[in-house]
């Protein structure tokens, strides 16, 4: 008897699983998936970044909102709920991120993943608990056969305005949802330049040997960084008191960085004695880019 009863319990627990917590069971899977698929290097530039990280931000905030603050079937019908998922979630984003802005996390990608993934699990959460607290004829759930029936029978049940407005409200989210692809499919490009720098030898723009002995080696760490969307070619050349001390040629693909340690020495004493690094672009015979240092050499 206890069995039976047992195995009673076990499959209403089920049903309850199946027929009330469907969708939001979707939402945190859906989001689980999402957080590899950003912070793995070999997914993050795939396609699968952007199938899974839009609905991250453009629908499953607003929804598990809306799935908490409404558990019953009769809160809302499927358009309404659909439409203010998406509105909804347009306006938590960025919310979400100026709050994180005045943390010492800051705006940045991972700190932005990890808030909207918890914010959207913990609302659904959420959501499961307020649902089953209610009789099970009034929650809410996600019959995915009839879904698309319900919105239609929804959308036939209003009158020609309410009809034109809903029309007008899912295009401008087609249209949002579509602007927004094209931006991170198609980015922009931004002004072509080229970094050009030098650091101290600790990697820091501070302690340059700006006062040696004669003989003593001052260290130095040059870096060149290609914004300029294509490959290009540089070449570098070192010049101390007019003297050339280094040359080298480099290409670099778009966004690569070129970094190197260098070290002089100076042969006779003197003060701003200049320390010159020229950059000149392809076959240019003007310098591109360039910086200078003025060293004191003592005896």
């Amino acid at each position: 008897m206890n069995e039976d009863l047992t195995d009673i319990y076990t499959k209403n627990k089920i049903n309850y699983m199946e027929s009330n917590a469907k969708d939001l069971l979707l939402v945190i899977l859906f989001t689980f998936l999402c957080i590899p698929s950003i912070l793995i290097p070999s997914l993050c530039e795939t396609p699968i970044r952007v199938i899974l990280g839009l609905p991250l931000i453009l629908f499953f905030p607003g929804y598990a909102l809306i799935a908490a603050l409404f558990p019953a079937r009769e809160d809302l019908d499927m358009i309404e709920r659909l439409a203010l998922s998406f509105g909804l979630s347009i306006a938590l984003v960025p919310l979400l991120g100026l709050v994180l802005n005045y943390t010492p996390f800051g705006i940045r990608l991972i700190p932005i993943l990890l808030t909207l993934s918890g914010f959207t699990i913990i609302l659904s959460l959420f959501a499961f608990t307020r649902r089953r607290k209610l009789p099970a004829n009034l929650r809410f759930s996600v019959d995915f056969k009839s879904y698309f029936a319900g919105l239609k029978a929804s959308f036939t049940r209003e009158n020609r305005l309410d009809r034109i407005l809903t029309i007008l409200l899912f295009a401008a989210i087609i249209i949002a949802i579509a602007m927004t692809v094209y931006v991170i499919v198609t980015p922009k490009e931004g002004e072509h330049f080229t970094e050009f720098y030098i650091l101290g030898a600790n990697g820091t723009a501070d302690e340059y040997p700006t006062d040696l002995a004669v003989g003593e080696e001052g260290k130095l760490i040059v870096g060149i960084v290609n914004h300029e969307y294509t490959n290009y070619s540089y070449r570098l050349e070192v010049k101390f008191n007019e003297n050339v001390l280094y040359e080298e040629f480099i290409t670099l693909s778009h966004n690569e960085t070129w970094e190197q340690p260098f070290s002089f020495q100076a042969d006779k004493s003197g003060e701003d004695q200049r320390l010159e690094f020229l950059l000149y672009n392809k076959s240019g015979t003007e310098p591109y880019r360039s910086l200078h240092l003025w060293v004191d050499v003592r005896e």
